[in-house]
């Protein structure tokens, strides 16, 4: 990351690597673009608008209406009408998100997200349709909020380093992993009441979160078609290339930290070296590295070449 969390915020399209400023920016955007148009047309008397044009963006459980608004799959997990939604949901994206980061890269949190919003929604609309106890809500159900992709970056920091501890006010220092399996129990727990279809999604992201980063140890990357997609509109806006020009220079010993402990490396001074690249795909596969072996897993030459792609 650039600086401190404002500064990040408000830069957050202006760098690569950012992919954590960047959700929560697009949802807090989203946010005040709803408020907005909202309290307008509700003023206007257009308060019933307001609602039909929302509904084409929330997530239905009913099939028939899924298949004439596919896109909802995707643009439910970016929008909230509470506050204290969107506060909660992006505080534990970021504290959760920074950890994730750290270990796999800007990316796979990208990965993380989108695949637990993707499978939150599918686990949603399966148990609607399928099980009896919502066979007379599931016409009229809909679903907004990006916690079942939360959830998913909450449980996949969780499987990734569930020794990591918070400190919770009142509480005191508690594993990430314990903090992660209460919220999954909670969610079980109020799954039959009267915010079944998002305790649902969360249940869904958050297996995905888990089995993501189980597969991501043994090679597989579920994520690769959400990472094309990303790069794809990149380099479509943007116009940057997919390789990144680095070199040596004089460094010291660098501690990145949001809460979650410390993930340090230390970068020796070396002789400068010109014209040397490195590839997305080849900091991807240094990130799976550490996702399956450890940071210290790593060569010389593969910490040096993340060190200074971290910088860019």
């Amino acid at each position: 990351m650039y600086g401190s969390f404002w500064e990040n915020l408000r830069n957050a399209f202006r760098h690569s690597d950012n992919s954590l400023y960047k959700l929560i920016a697009i949802n807090i955007l989203v946010f005040f673009v709803l408020l907005i148009v909202r309290v307008i047309l509700t003023i206007g008397g257009l308060e019933g608008a307001y609602k039909t044009g929302l509904s084409y963006l929330m997530m239905p459980a009913a099939l028939p209406k899924l298949v004439t608004q596919p896109w909802s799959i995707f643009s439910y997990m970016f929008l909230h009408e509470g506050v204290f939604h969107v506060l909660f949901n992006m505080l534990f994206l970021y504290w959760f998100g920074m950890l994730v980061h750290q270990y796999l890269g800007s990316r796979k949190l990208v990965n993380l997200y989108i695949l637990g919003g993707l499978f939150g929604a599918l686990f949603y609309v399966l148990i609607y349709n399928l099980a009896p106890y919502f066979s007379d809500s599931v016409g009229s159900s809909m679903m907004l909020g990006a916690s079942a992709g939360v959830f998913a970056v909450v449980v996949g920091a969780a499987t990734l380093a569930p020794n990591t501890t918070f400190f919770l006010i009142l509480i005191g220092p508690v594993k990430i992993v314990y903090i992660a399996a209460f919220y999954v129990i909670l969610s079980f727990a109020n799954s039959v009441g009267t915010n079944a279809g998002g305790e649902i999604a969360h249940l869904g992201g958050a297996l995905l979160g888990y089995l993501y980063v189980v597969q991501l140890r043994k090679g597989i990357d579920w994520g690769v078609p959400v990472q094309k997609v990303g790069i794809f509109f990149e380099n479509l806006f943007s116009g940057n290339r997919s390789n990144v020009k680095v070199s040596y220079r004089k460094a010291k010993t660098t501690t990145s930290s949001g809460g979650f402990g410390s993930f340090a490396s230390k970068a020796k001074t070396s002789t400068p070296i010109k014209n040397q690249e490195t590839s997305q795909e080849e900091i991807d596969q240094i990130l799976d590295k550490i996702a399956a072996k450890g940071y210290d897993a790593l060569s010389k030459e593969e910490k040096r070449k993340l060190f200074e792609f971290s910088k860019k």
